[in-house]
């Protein structure tokens, strides 16, 4: 069996955090993105912003992972907001009609993906609406 691997990074700053994740996020490594988010609220901290540029990666467990975070975080006053998604992740948000409560800036844009990011994921930055992907033969709409 082939493990998937999740970093997860936190700065604090006062009453936010910046959550910086790399790797893949699946049914394996969900628990820890949920672990980690859950962590802010438990400390004190209501504001959560995620920074995916570095997830390769992210299937519907993670997406039910962030969608619960979030909803935690509302109801302690605060907010959680994904930024720069893969491309598979911002078609899910795009899919299910979810992007309005992931994504977005409360308290301004975070800087741009690295140059050497793909442009699909500078054109999922938290501005505007989630970039749908090209139907391919076989996709049902």
């Amino acid at each position: 069996m082939l493990l998937t691997q999740l970093t997860v990074y936190r700065q604090d700053r006062r009453n936010r955090a910046l959550i910086t994740l790399s790797g893949e996020i699946d049914l394996d490594s969900a628990p820890l993105l949920c672990a980690s988010l859950e962590r802010c609220l438990r400390d004190g901290v209501p504001t959560v912003d995620v920074d995916l540029t570095f997830v390769r990666f992210c299937d519907c467990s993670g997406l039910n992972a962030f969608l619960r975070a979030a909803q935690q975080a509302t109801v302690a006053g605060g907010a959680l907001r994904l930024h720069h998604p893969p491309p598979m992740l911002a078609r899910m948000l795009d899919l299910t009609g979810c992007g309005f409560l992931l994504l977005g800036p409360p308290f301004g844009p975070l800087p741009s993906p690295p140059g050497d990011a793909p442009a699909a994921r500078a054109a999922a930055a938290p501005h505007g609406s989630v970039p749908t992907a090209p139907v391919l033969s076989g996709d049902v709409r």
